[in-house]
């Protein structure tokens, strides 16, 4: 290979991800006019006007959406990372078929896109009342996240050594009591990869809270990015808008917990 084709293919894939990202950056501070007339050139005349559109829509539905996805966010993070992190000890602990069979069941999970399974899971869900409700949300992306969570959980788990654990039962400690006060404060590093994933699937999500919670159960950002353009009303100003503020909060929680991202990510590669 030449030595100038990796750096060229690098180009050309950062510039890949980055062009939409400034396609945002450009015209967030552009005129709707501008904006129609010449998307990728840069604005000449900056204005804050498409953010300040977005904050006071009559309709509320930048904070509206703001409020239900943090919601649905938090709740499922919160939910995924205490089921994931105990079944995952469970699975990288326990030398029984059962155990072993769970995780290629859990594996086999994460090869399912969730359309495929959307049809099902709305009835579902409509049998149970929870059909357009924030709960039923929750609970779909529980279920369907969940794998995720245990293969990473469970790969960190085996870099930590029984022996901590062995030494916490002979002290008297019962297996919850051990994971909880021994081995979860071990899986920072793990728990960081899990949130930062899980939140950003979560909140870039755009078609299960469209069927979901539908026209009357309410909705989150990425839904109201698209519910604000009309049928024959084309706001570009506002939409960019809209799609900026919705990525801050996404951005600044990334930021937070990337320090352990990666150690999390590579923990369980080190030791099987």
């Amino acid at each position: 290979m030449k030595p100038y084709v990796r750096p060229l293919v690098a180009l050309f894939v950062a510039a890949a991800f980055f062009l939409p990202l400034y396609l945002v950056l450009t015209n967030v501070f552009k005129p709707g006019p501008d904006i129609t007339a010449s998307p990728i050139s840069l604005p000449v005349s900056p204005t804050l006007n498409n953010l300040a559109d977005a904050l006071t829509r009559p309709d509320r539905l930048f904070w509206d959406g703001l409020i239900n996805s943090v919601t649905v966010t938090l709740l499922s993070m919160v939910v995924l990372t205490v089921v994931s992190a105990m079944l995952g000890h469970y699975v990288a602990r326990t030398r029984s078929r059962f155990g072993r069979v769970a995780l290629l069941v859990l594996l086999a999970g994460l090869m399912i896109p969730p359309q495929v399974i959307l049809v099902p899971v709305t009835e579902v869900l409509g049998t149970t009342g929870l059909m357009g409700t924030i709960g039923g949300l929750v609970l779909f992306n529980v279920g369907y996240y969940v794998p995720f969570g245990v293969f990473v959980f469970s790969g960190f788990v085996r870099t930590i050594p029984i022996e901590l654990e062995e030494a916490a039962a002979m002290d008297g400690s019962g297996r919850f009591g051990t994971f909880w006060r021994v081995v979860f404060p071990l899986l920072r590093p793990a728990t960081a990869s899990v949130l930062i994933f899980l939140g950003v699937w979560i909140w870039n999500d755009f078609l299960n809270p469209l069927i979901i919670l539908g026209p009357v159960g309410g909705t989150t950002v990425t839904v109201g990015v698209y519910r604000s353009l009309g049928q024959f009303q084309r706001d570009f100003g506002g939409m960019f808008g809209l799609m900026f503020m919705a990525t801050l909060p996404v951005l600044l929680f990334y930021l937070v917990l990337q320090k352990h991202f990666v150690k999390g990510l590579t923990g369980g590669a080190v030791k099987g």
